[in-house]
């Protein structure tokens, strides 16, 4: 499995970023893709997911109304469009894919990590 997370960088309070995230054609055609985040001192934490097919996806809580995950299956990409940002969403972003249709949203249930993209928001 390989997955290449690009796209973050640092951006101030309110300000908006889109995470790239792109996989091999065998593993992105087969399998939901997500995004987690780890925080300095903290676990790594589910963020988003999408099915295979592009349709049902999920948010976490935190991030629900200010993020969107999409897929573009013709270019084999993941994105999360991160609006309004604030300081705690400052972490490093991960992407993940999971070898089935059912999403999950535990970090066990992935095989496949990218390796990470800074996102750092300044109050």
């Amino acid at each position: 499995v390989q997955l290449q997370a690009s796209g973050g960088g640092l951006v101030q309070f309110g300000g908006s970023l889109r995470l790239s995230c792109t996989a091999s054609a065998r593993t992105f055609s087969a399998c939901v893709m997500a995004w987690f985040r780890q925080a300095p001192g903290k676990e790594r934490e589910f963020v988003a997911a999408i099915s295979c097919s592009g349709g049902a996806p999920v948010h976490a809580d935190s991030v629900k109304g200010r993020f969107t995950i999409s897929r573009d299956n013709a270019k084999n990409t993941v994105y999360l469009q991160m609006n309004s940002l604030k300081p705690e969403d400052t972490a490093v972003y991960y992407c993940a894919s999971r070898r089935a249709t059912v999403i999950h949203r535990t970090r066990a249930s992935y095989d496949g990590w990218g390796q990470g993209t800074h996102v750092t928001v300044s109050s």
